[in-house]
């Protein structure tokens, strides 16, 4: 099924990629000022065994699936080994394996890591995978994998 969501999210992003000149001059969306997004789990400094289950929350902001505008929702990102200084938040996100989207709207998924230690960072961007402004995104914890 996961397989499915990124084949989907991979095909959106596609299609964002050749509107990309198109969108450089879009400007961000303000997010509210009560805009939060965090892990519900795992918790930072965790030792885990793969596959590890991410649960991502959000307050201040809805959740809805890429492609869909509607005021004040996006959707999830989840960097992994990936800082978000190496991140062009004024571009559409492309999904890696180190930047996965969560197009569909999820909020929770399993991911097959290897042994040792990882970092993780969740990103809420808007329905075309670009940031809001200020950008909406968690502090980046550190799993041990067994």
């Amino acid at each position: 099924m996961s397989r499915v969501i990124s084949l989907l999210a991979t095909a959106f992003f596609g299609s964002a990629l050749l509107a990309a000149p198109a969108m450089a001059d879009v400007e961000a969306a303000a997010p509210p000022e009560d805009a939060n997004v965090y892990f519900i789990s795992p918790q930072d400094g965790a030792t885990v065994s793969s596959p590890v289950t991410v649960r991502m929350g959000l307050e201040g902001m809805g959740v809805a699936p890429a492609g869909i505008e509607v005021e004040n929702t996006g959707h999830h990102h989840l960097l992994i080994d990936k800082p978000l200084d190496d991140v062009d938040l004024a571009s559409p996100l492309p999904a890696t394996d180190q930047t996965l989207h969560f197009g569909g709207g999820q909020t929770q998924t399993t991911l097959d890591l290897p042994p040792g230690e990882h970092t993780l960072q969740l990103l809420f961007m808007d329905y075309r995978h670009i940031s809001f402004d200020p950008a909406v995104h968690s502090k980046s914890i550190t799993i041990t994998v067994e």
